[in-house]
């Protein structure tokens, strides 16, 4: 079993910068892809960005230079550091692990954080 935890979003203007936190407790055999979501109302959860199983990162084509993901392994933290933000990055943003990567590429996770909202405004 793993618990996701993600901290407070936010309200920012428009190229201004977050940092999403999710800490992470249960399993701690970090044998699972883990990583961030993000979804508005009414579409599809959307991965942007991901450790795979091998600790490789991946992100979504939309979010390549302005997201960075990372992880503190000593506080059992994920991080998603968001900078240049757009009104588009209005979303809730959710923290989601599994043990296959292919089911995170799905957004078919075993485990979800319970959302954050991020809002951006121009």
């Amino acid at each position: 079993q793993v618990q996701l935890v993600e901290s407070e979003g936010g309200s920012v203007q428009a190229g201004g910068s977050l940092r999403l936190s999710c800490v992470v407790s249960g399993d701690s055999s970090n044998n699972y892809a883990i990583g961030w979501f993000r979804q508005v109302a009414g579409k599809k959860r959307e991965g942007v960005a991901a450790f795979d199983n091998l600790g490789r990162t991946n992100y979504a084509d939309s979010v390549k230079g302005r997201f960075t993901i990372s992880k503190d392994n000593a506080k059992n933290t994920l991080y998603l550091q968001i900078h240049s933000l757009i009104p588009e990055d209005t979303a809730m943003y959710y923290c989601g692990a599994d043990p296959e990567f292919w089911r995170w590429v799905e957004a078919d996770c075993r485990y979800w954080g319970q959302g954050t909202q991020v809002t951006v405004s121009s």
